[in-house]
């Protein structure tokens, strides 16, 4: 590996000694576990909101066979507000899996971690480098925009993985297993607190007199990035419908999702203490609430039967 990595290597490395956050499943006493619903719960979703989901999570089941023999809507009911909560049956279903064929431990090896259930090749990769300590290229969102800036002189990566940004990860991967560890996490969190999309932080780059970007005079993006709609969407729609469900103690009649109740007048509750006048709040169309609560159901975040809707048995 030639000196220009093997300096790239050393001050970023050197940077994230210095810098890293103190996060929990950092810690010494982490477990491949607490890592792996760490990688799940983080997809799409910064760290301020995760922590405290997943501190409840791990205390609420410590391991991957106290969430096996819960019902899986109660992963979806402890989801809480993070967002995109299929990553929730997800994390269920892998861990019956891990259960039921791998005696509860979770696997330390990249085939192994793909074998289960919602696991992709970032997620695979990551658990295998963070949890057990093997050399694997580990690539993300804010490890692609260093690479990118860094070395190919590009504002952003590419709107989505290519094969010519996972062989640059591979070719900046160190040698040295417990190097390539650390270089994985080092570049993830200068990705992260300093070389962030917006507003990058420059002034406090380790490698700022290295960065091809800013040698090209920070050119603008190839692209442009495109941000995701929340206001009137269905996502937005099935987020309040899900907020009702877990906030019931049991089923809650369809009508009552799907139909606002005659009088919404009164004192404006928050969502959190009042799910379901939020809900109707919204005041989406009648099919979009339809198709939403539809949606909901096939995705098997949600059951219905004769006493109405509920999360998932």
């Amino acid at each position: 590996m030639d000196s220009q990595v093997e300096d790239l290597h050393r001050r970023i490395t050197g940077w994230f000694a210095g810098n890293a956050r103190e996060l929990p499943w950092r810690d010494a006493g982490r477990t491949p576990w607490g890592v792996l619903v760490s990688e799940i719960m983080l997809q799409q979703t910064p760290v301020v909101r995760v922590l405290p989901v997943w501190t409840e999570w791990l205390q609420r089941w410590p391991t991957p066979a106290g969430l096996a023999s819960e019902p899986s809507g109660e992963a979806v009911r402890a989801w809480g507000r993070l967002g995109y909560p299929r990553r929730a049956l997800r994390l269920h279903a892998a861990a019956k899996a891990i259960v039921e064929e791998f005696g509860g431990e979770v696997p330390s090896t990249y085939p192994e971690l793909l074998r289960l259930p919602g696991v992709g090749d970032y997620t695979a990769a990551a658990v295998a480098a963070f949890a057990f300590g093997r050399r694997e290229t580990v690539v993300d969102t804010n490890i692609r925009r260093v690479h990118a800036r860094a070395v190919t002189g590009n504002a952003l990566p590419s709107p989505s993985l290519t094969a010519a940004e996972m062989r640059l990860a591979a070719s900046l991967l160190p040698l040295d297993t417990s190097d390539s560890v650390a270089w994985n996490a080092s570049v993830m969190e200068l990705g992260a607190l300093v070389c962030t999309a917006r507003s990058p932080r420059c002034g406090e780059c380790p490698i700022l007199d290295r960065c091809a970007w800013v040698a090209a005079g920070r050119p603008e993006p190839h692209y442009t990035a495109k941000g995701q709609a929340w206001a009137g969407t269905d996502r937005q729609v099935r987020g309040a419908m899900m907020a009702v469900l877990r906030s019931a103690d049991g089923p809650v009649r369809r009508e009552l999702l799907l139909h606002a109740p005659v009088d919404l007048a009164g004192p404006r509750l928050t969502a959190d203490v009042d799910p379901l006048g939020a809900l109707h709040r919204l005041q989406a169309p009648q099919e979009q609430m339809e198709r939403a609560l539809a949606g909901l159901i096939a995705d098997r975040l949600a059951a219905e039967d004769a006493y109405g809707v509920s999360l998932p048995l």
